[in-house]
């Protein structure tokens, strides 16, 4: 699983290539990926919202108590498992109208791989530092679009022309799916936990 992760950080095509060559039996054995690898940002942000803590204007630093943390990051963990198996069945669904063969899992394998660099620039919450955030997120989502575009066709098995029009609506499905996310965030910190400062 990490030598896919480093693959593609390094070599994006060769690794789309590899993953795409694997058997139906060896892409389920990359379910766990997303499982693990989302850990990251969920203990990165649990340590640094409630050790760290961030500054407003210089003052003193701002923390979430443990046991609000720890409801948060729950929830945040599972958001980020959920969204990707969720663009990974759409991903599955929409293989037909561009002419690829799939299953399930072939969609979850591509939309978790994909979402690498965002899992690892997670890991920007062991310090929480609003601009370095922001910066290390956008440069995260701009390579996974890429990442997106490039793996498509590759392991769906599709022309590039077919794999630039696929991987255009998984887009348009993932930024649906980020605004649920934000939705949820809202409804939940609003009617089942708010964080708890300290």
């Amino acid at each position: 699983m990490l030598i896919h992760m480093f693959g593609l950080l390094v070599q994006p095509r060769r690794q789309w290539q590899l993953i795409g060559n694997l058997s139906e039996k060896n892409l389920r054995r990359q379910i766990p990926y997303v499982i693990v690898l989302a850990l990251l940002p969920a203990l990165a942000w649990y340590f640094g919202t409630t050790r760290v803590g961030w500054s407003i204007g210089g003052g003193e630093p701002v923390r979430i108590t443990s046991d609000s943390a720890l409801e948060l990051v729950a929830v945040f963990y599972c958001a980020m498992v959920l969204a990707v198996l969720a663009i990974g069945y759409f991903i599955h669904w929409m293989a037909q109208t561009y002419g690829a063969k799939t299953y399930p899992m072939k969609g979850m394998v591509i939309a978790g791989f994909t979402a690498t660099p965002i899992f690892i620039a997670g890991a920007a919450g062991f310090y929480p530092l609003l601009w370095l955030d922001i910066l290390l997120a956008t440069l995260a989502v701009a390579y996974a679009v890429y990442l997106l575009y490039l793996g498509i066709p590759i392991v769906m098995g599709v022309s590039e022309e077919r794999g630039f029009l696929f991987a255009s609506a998984i887009v348009t499905v993932s930024l649906v799916v980020a605004v649920l996310v934000m939705v949820g965030t809202v409804l939940f910190w609003s009617y089942v936990s708010a964080p708890v400062f300290h």
